[in-house]
């Protein structure tokens, strides 16, 4: 078995070919002046492991362009971060159902698909082959350990999101809760944690997704407001969209971390191990 990678995961799929000792193909990527994508792997393999998250369509173009070069093979597909998958539902007539036409075009020709932490988990069903979801609630846990803060809360931005604080705080002995939006008037809406209270706490915003930052930030502000000592925000797929970072920073957040499902400067664990520990 060897590990193939698009150009975005090539760091990840580095560390999963390390954990398994396996090798890693050498992918030749490059663009024509009209902006389409060329692919030449440097070498072939039986069976195969196909790392790519998809952050923008031309990450999905070379997953698609791997799949083509590797066809003779056993393919095994991860995607670390599979975008598209929060257009999981329609909510207008003609809308297309992106999660569900992402998964069948990418479930084809493949004897497996690993995610990790996908938005929406009935998206699974939608690959048509063997498929799973993976959660990193023990890298996280691990790394927040090493921040060493004095009886961290975790806090998740909505109930929704309430399993992952939920998982993560009982590998840590940690308390969990979500906020809550209540309306006190036609234009003030209050936020704060369901249960617990936050006054000399550290906190911990955890979510799936990082993206405009704009939820942590407004979570921050109010968060301080009701006396936290520190708050940090800790996301699996730092998406991080333009602006990101100065929005978290401005609303005081101390350290902002995700995982290497998209390689950031933020990215302070690694889905690895725990990848490997399932392939």
């Amino acid at each position: 078995m060897k590990v193939v990678s698009t150009e975005r995961s090539q760091v990840l799929a580095t560390r999963l070919a390390t954990a398994l000792n396996i090798p890693v193909i050498d992918a030749r990527w490059q663009r024509f002046p009209d902006g389409e994508i060329y692919l030449r792997a440097m070498d072939s393999a039986q069976r195969v492991i196909i790392c790519g998250s998809i952050l923008t369509s031309d990450d999905l173009v070379e997953i698609l362009l791997l799949k083509d070069t590797f066809n003779q093979s056993d393919i095994t597909l991860v995607i670390p971060y599979m975008g598209y998958a929060r257009q999981d539902k329609q909510f207008n007539v003609g809308e297309a159902l992106s999660a569900r036409a992402i998964a069948k075009v990418l479930g084809t020709d493949v004897s497996r698909v690993y995610t990790i932490n996908i938005h929406e988990k009935s998206i699974i069903n939608y690959f048509q082959t063997n498929a799973t979801d993976i959660s990193l609630s023990s890298p996280i846990a691990d790394y927040i350990k090493t921040l060493s803060l004095d009886d961290p809360l975790l806090i998740s931005p909505d109930e929704g999101a309430l399993h992952l604080s939920k998982d993560v705080s009982s590998l840590g002995n940690w308390e969990y809760d979500y906020l809550q939006k209540t309306r006190l008037s036609g234009e003030e809406v209050r936020i704060a944690p369901k249960t617990i209270p936050v006054k000399n706490r550290d906190i911990i915003i955890l979510d799936d997704i990082i993206s405009t930052g704009g939820t942590q930030a407004t979570a921050a502000s109010m968060l301080y407001k009701q006396g936290a000592r520190s708050i940090h925000t800790v996301g699996i797929h730092g998406v991080l969209a333009s602006g990101a970072y100065s929005r978290l920073t401005s609303a005081g957040i101390y350290s902002i971390s995700c995982s290497d499902t998209i390689e950031r400067a933020c990215s302070a664990y690694s889905a690895a191990s725990v990848l490997a520990d399932h392939i």
